[in-house]
């Protein structure tokens, strides 16, 4: 590319998991029926007073916090000014002076290498109004006026595209895990403006911001098009102007919009109706300590057990699954995901139910998993009594009795294990070294002969008795 440079920054905007908005009692609630979540604080009617939401100060500060960010502790509210139909006051109250958190970091993965980037800032603002252009109108829904935002401001330490994603997604997954965002891209709760330069040198080129991409993969395709239009505008000698822009998915390219404001244009100045918010050390540390286990922590519990690194992003990317696993003690994980992800899975989606609403219980998963350990039932087995694990109350061995079949008689089998153990004479050695595996190896190699028609119980049985006549 001429050897030009790439130089990226993201602007995040994230909507805040609370109950109601930023400055206002109104619901912060998603719904198709426009204008059902407003009131005269959302417009600024004379006479009223915002007040400022708690809860809303706690989610950010646990952003700030999962980014590394110094905190601010005495922060001040301000108001940007700009005139736009979306915006009834006629301002947005933000954080220009005092944001929240400051000079942070979040690292990504790009193929083998770790790299860090900047957080510039995470200040706390409203959001605007929804505009919805409807052939020759527009239209407005004021639901999402005064929803608690996040905006979260990265340095400008991305190069690629693929850096550009694995940021977005990262931080995206962090703020999921922690309950600060449910991270809807398609609602409009998480929303990219994706800052794009290119040069030559060291000196940063002059940037475009894309607004409002809609989806993470578009991040990194807006990172490489944008790029790749301004590299052909300075070769063909045109200058390169600071811009808003839109990405058109269809045509996969960027489209104006209009000429970049500057910082002047908003005027901004403190909010009288706020007296200076304290951030006490009890609060931040009560956040600290409200702060669930993350996803790399997550991992790493996983990539113990010997999880494959494909079913690990499978469960991180279930939540409801991966908050389940960590609460099975002294459980083979391993075992137990292979079943959540898979069988156990395709019964609850089948049925329309999760898992708590059966009756298939944490401790009756806990047994099947060491049956399953120890081959005491095959997976076959499993299959089998499914069902009756999720509608009926009764024990998992009564269940096995009751539902599992076995279709090879004793004798068969006893000529099996005895087969098993002529072919498999490190293991019967090993089995009289007092090495445990050797016996759930031979068991394993009993139900595959058998295709688990086998009884567990009988053909363990009959494995113990002929190991101790050998």
């Amino acid at each position: 590319m001429n050897n030009y440079q790439t130089t990226v920054g993201i602007e995040i905007h994230c909507e805040l998991k609370t109950k109601s908005k930023m400055f206002s009692p109104s619901e912060n609630g998603y719904t198709k029926d426009a204008n059902q979540h407003i009131n005269e604080v959302d417009f600024a009617y004379p006479g009223v007073l915002p007040t400022i939401n708690e809860n809303a100060v706690r989610l950010a500060l646990r952003a700030a916090l999962l980014l590394n960010c110094r905190i601010n502790k005495t922060m001040y509210f301000d108001r940007k000014n700009y005139f736009y139909p979306d915006l009834p006051k006629g301002y947005q109250i933000t954080q220009a002076r005092t944001p929240i958190g400051v000079d942070g970091y979040l690292e990504i993965e790009v193929g083998e290498e770790t790299k860090k980037i900047g957080i510039h800032d995470i200040h706390i603002e409203e959001d605007t109004a929804k505009s919805i252009h409807h052939q020759q109108r527009t239209l407005l829904d004021f639901n999402r006026c005064g929803v608690p935002l996040i905006e979260i401001v990265s340095e400008p330490d991305i190069h690629t595209k693929e850096e550009a994603v694995a940021y977005v997604h990262k931080l995206k997954e962090l703020f999921f895990y922690a309950d600060i965002s449910d991270c809807k891209i398609e609602e409009g709760s998480m929303r990219c403006d994706v800052n794009v330069s290119v040069s030559k040198d060291e000196t940063l080129g002059t940037r475009t911001e894309t607004k409002n991409v809609g989806s993470i993969s578009s991040v990194g395709e807006v990172v490489e098009v944008e790029a790749q239009r301004q590299i052909e505008e300075l070769t063909s000698g045109n200058k390169i102007y600071e811009e808003t822009r839109r990405y058109d998915e269809a045509a996969r390219k960027t489209v104006l919009m209009r000429r970049k404001e500057t910082g002047n244009d908003y005027r901004y100045f403190p909010d009288g109706d706020f007296p200076p918010l304290v951030l006490t050390d009890e609060f931040i540390d009560s956040t600290k300590k409200s702060l669930p286990v993350m996803p790399d922590e997550r991992r790493k519990v996983y990539q113990e057990y010997g999880i494959s690194e494909i079913n690990i992003e499978k469960i991180i990317a279930n939540k409801p699954v991966s908050d389940y696993l960590l609460t099975l003690e002294n459980t083979n994980l391993k075992i137990a995901s292979n079943l959540l992800l898979g069988d156990i899975a395709a019964y609850l989606n089948k049925t329309n139910q999760t898992i708590e609403q059966t009756c298939f219980t944490k401790e009756k998963l806990k047994q099947v998993v060491q049956k399953l350990e120890t081959n005491e039932i095959s997976h076959n087995t499993f299959k089998e009594i499914l069902t009756a694990l999720f509608e009926k109350e009764e024990s998992v061995d009564a269940i096995i009795q009751k539902y599992a079949s076995s279709t090879i008689s004793e004798e068969d089998l006893f000529s099996i294990v005895n087969q098993v153990i002529d072919e498999n004479p490190n293991s019967v050695q090993d089995y009289k070294d007092g090495k445990d595996r050797a016996i759930k190896y031979l068991m394993g190699q009993i139900m595959k002969a058998t295709k688990g028609s086998a009884d567990p119980a009988k053909a363990n049985r009959l494995l113990t008795e002929e190991l101790q006549k050998r």
